[in-house]
């Protein structure tokens, strides 16, 4: 499942990170790496872009960015 399709109060653990050159580095140098955990926290009303809680801080990406990211474990905060 990708990051793009969870519903607020729900996460995962990151299993790959899509994407290539600059936006795959961005992503990683944000924090969004293999293993883990992030919490989607708010949706923007059309839908783009996405609040994340990810290692005690909140990120805000856009939804063709969460589009790339890989998640397992999906579950309930």
């Amino acid at each position: 499942m990708t990051l793009d399709n969870i519903k607020p109060g729900q996460g995962g653990i990151i299993t790959s990170i899509g994407g290539q050159g600059m936006l795959r580095r961005r992503l990683l140098d944000m924090g969004l790496t293999p293993n883990t955990r992030v919490n989607v926290r708010k949706v923007a009303p059309m839908g783009d872009p996405i609040e994340l809680s990810i290692r005690s801080y909140v990120l805000t990406i856009r939804k063709e960015e969460a589009s790339k990211i890989e998640l397992k474990e999906v579950y309930c905060i």
